[in-house]
């Protein structure tokens, strides 16, 4: 964790529907370097959606789900005269992007016995929908942020 890439400047635009975004998410949903079973899988996932989802295209319901998912508070550990508080504080977009994308693949592994795409086309509607795992986990972050507004003068 930690070191910085050039990631974002080397990053080209997906094949299928030239979104920089979804490039980016199907190299987060990669394991071990298999960059065409992740495009395959995410591909899949779209087209499940697409059958699904009737009135919206299925880059469309992607993107809506990741900005659904995006949080905008969030708490971080403040070590202020021998305490340490939860300090609420507004996330930046890079960070938001990177969040929402780890949340979505997370509630998808951690759900068993079915292919990935099927999981991460049910995860990214329900996001779209503003239900599912992912969301619950912002609505958390978000109330979490909530409840310690008392300590938002230490974030400085």
């Amino acid at each position: 964790m930690g070191r910085i890439t050039a990631s974002r400047k080397q990053l080209k635009p997906d094949p299928r529907f030239g979104s920089t975004l979804a490039s980016k998410f199907i190299n987060c949903l990669m394991l071990d370097g298999k960059k065409t079973v992740a495009q395959q899988v995410f591909y899949a996932a779209l087209e499940n959606i697409s059958e699904r989802v009737k009135d919206a295209d299925a880059i469309d319901v992607f993107t809506q789900a990741i900005e659904n998912v995006k949080p905008h508070l969030e708490v971080r550990s403040k070590r202020v005269g021998g305490a340490a508080y939860q300090v609420p504080m507004q996330v930046n977009h890079a960070r938001q992007q990177s969040l929402s994308f780890r949340w979505i693949l997370e509630s998808v592994r951690s759900k068993k016995g079915r292919p990935t795409y099927l999981k991460l086309a049910d995860e990214l509607i329900a996001a779209f929908n503003k239900e599912g795992a992912a969301i619950n986990k912002r609505e958390n972050v978000h109330r979490m942020a909530d409840a310690n507004k008392a300590f938002a003068h230490f974030a400085w």
